[in-house]
């Protein structure tokens, strides 16, 4: 197993999975809502950020591996479901939004694992909607873990906003990705049969 820079990176952001649900469970001495909530919140977007930052940092400094480009999207997806459910739990959005976020990836990387295993891969790589899709989930799950209103501004609302505005997008991106797939899956159903 390679170690670098950027794998390095993005090994901190799994450590910051089982941080981010622990915040919630510290006795109530020890720290506030509200600050249980900036802390989450802070390590959600340093979590964002080195997403960028390892991939950046790897094709910056040629330090690119096929362990790195497995494990950067493990992580970001252990990541996101992990803040949606202590969002359902905190009463910040619905079982339905994460049921459909986490179950659209787990479909999605399904899909693409067994299209590289045929050879076709490229049918679904990343798309543009899928990449709106995530920085719509991105931007709302820390407003939703931060939940008070800040500068005026009603956080939650906004939040509230994003997250169905990232579920919807995450079933049109999801119909997309099986749209391009379909014809290797129609394929070799007939060629099966």
């Amino acid at each position: 197993m390679p170690f670098n820079l950027p794998i390095l990176l993005t090994w901190l952001r799994i450590v910051a999975i089982p941080l981010l649900i622990a915040l919630y469970f510290l006795p109530a001495s020890w720290a506030t809502q509200h600050e249980r909530d900036l802390f989450a919140t802070l390590l959600f977007i340093a979590a964002a950020v080195t997403d960028w930052a390892d991939g950046y940092l790897a094709r910056k400094l040629g330090q690119t591996s096929a362990f790195g480009a497995f494990l950067d999207p493990v992580a970001d997806k252990l990541m996101v479901a992990a803040a949606l459910i202590v969002l359902v739990q905190l009463g910040r959005t619905d079982a339905i939004i994460a049921t459909i976020i986490i179950g659209r990836e787990i479909t999605i990387s399904a899909l693409r694992e067994w299209m590289a295993k045929i050879g076709a891969a490229r049918s679904v790589a990343v798309s543009m909607l899928g990449k709106v899709k995530t920085v719509a989930q991105m931007a709302a799950i820390p407003l939703l873990l931060y939940h008070a209103p800040l500068f005026g501004i009603d956080v939650a609302r906004y939040g509230n906003w994003l997250i169905w505005l990232a579920a919807l997008l995450t079933l049109w991106s999801m119909g997309y990705y099986l749209h391009m797939a379909w014809p290797e899956i129609a394929k070799r159903t007939a060629d099966e049969a």
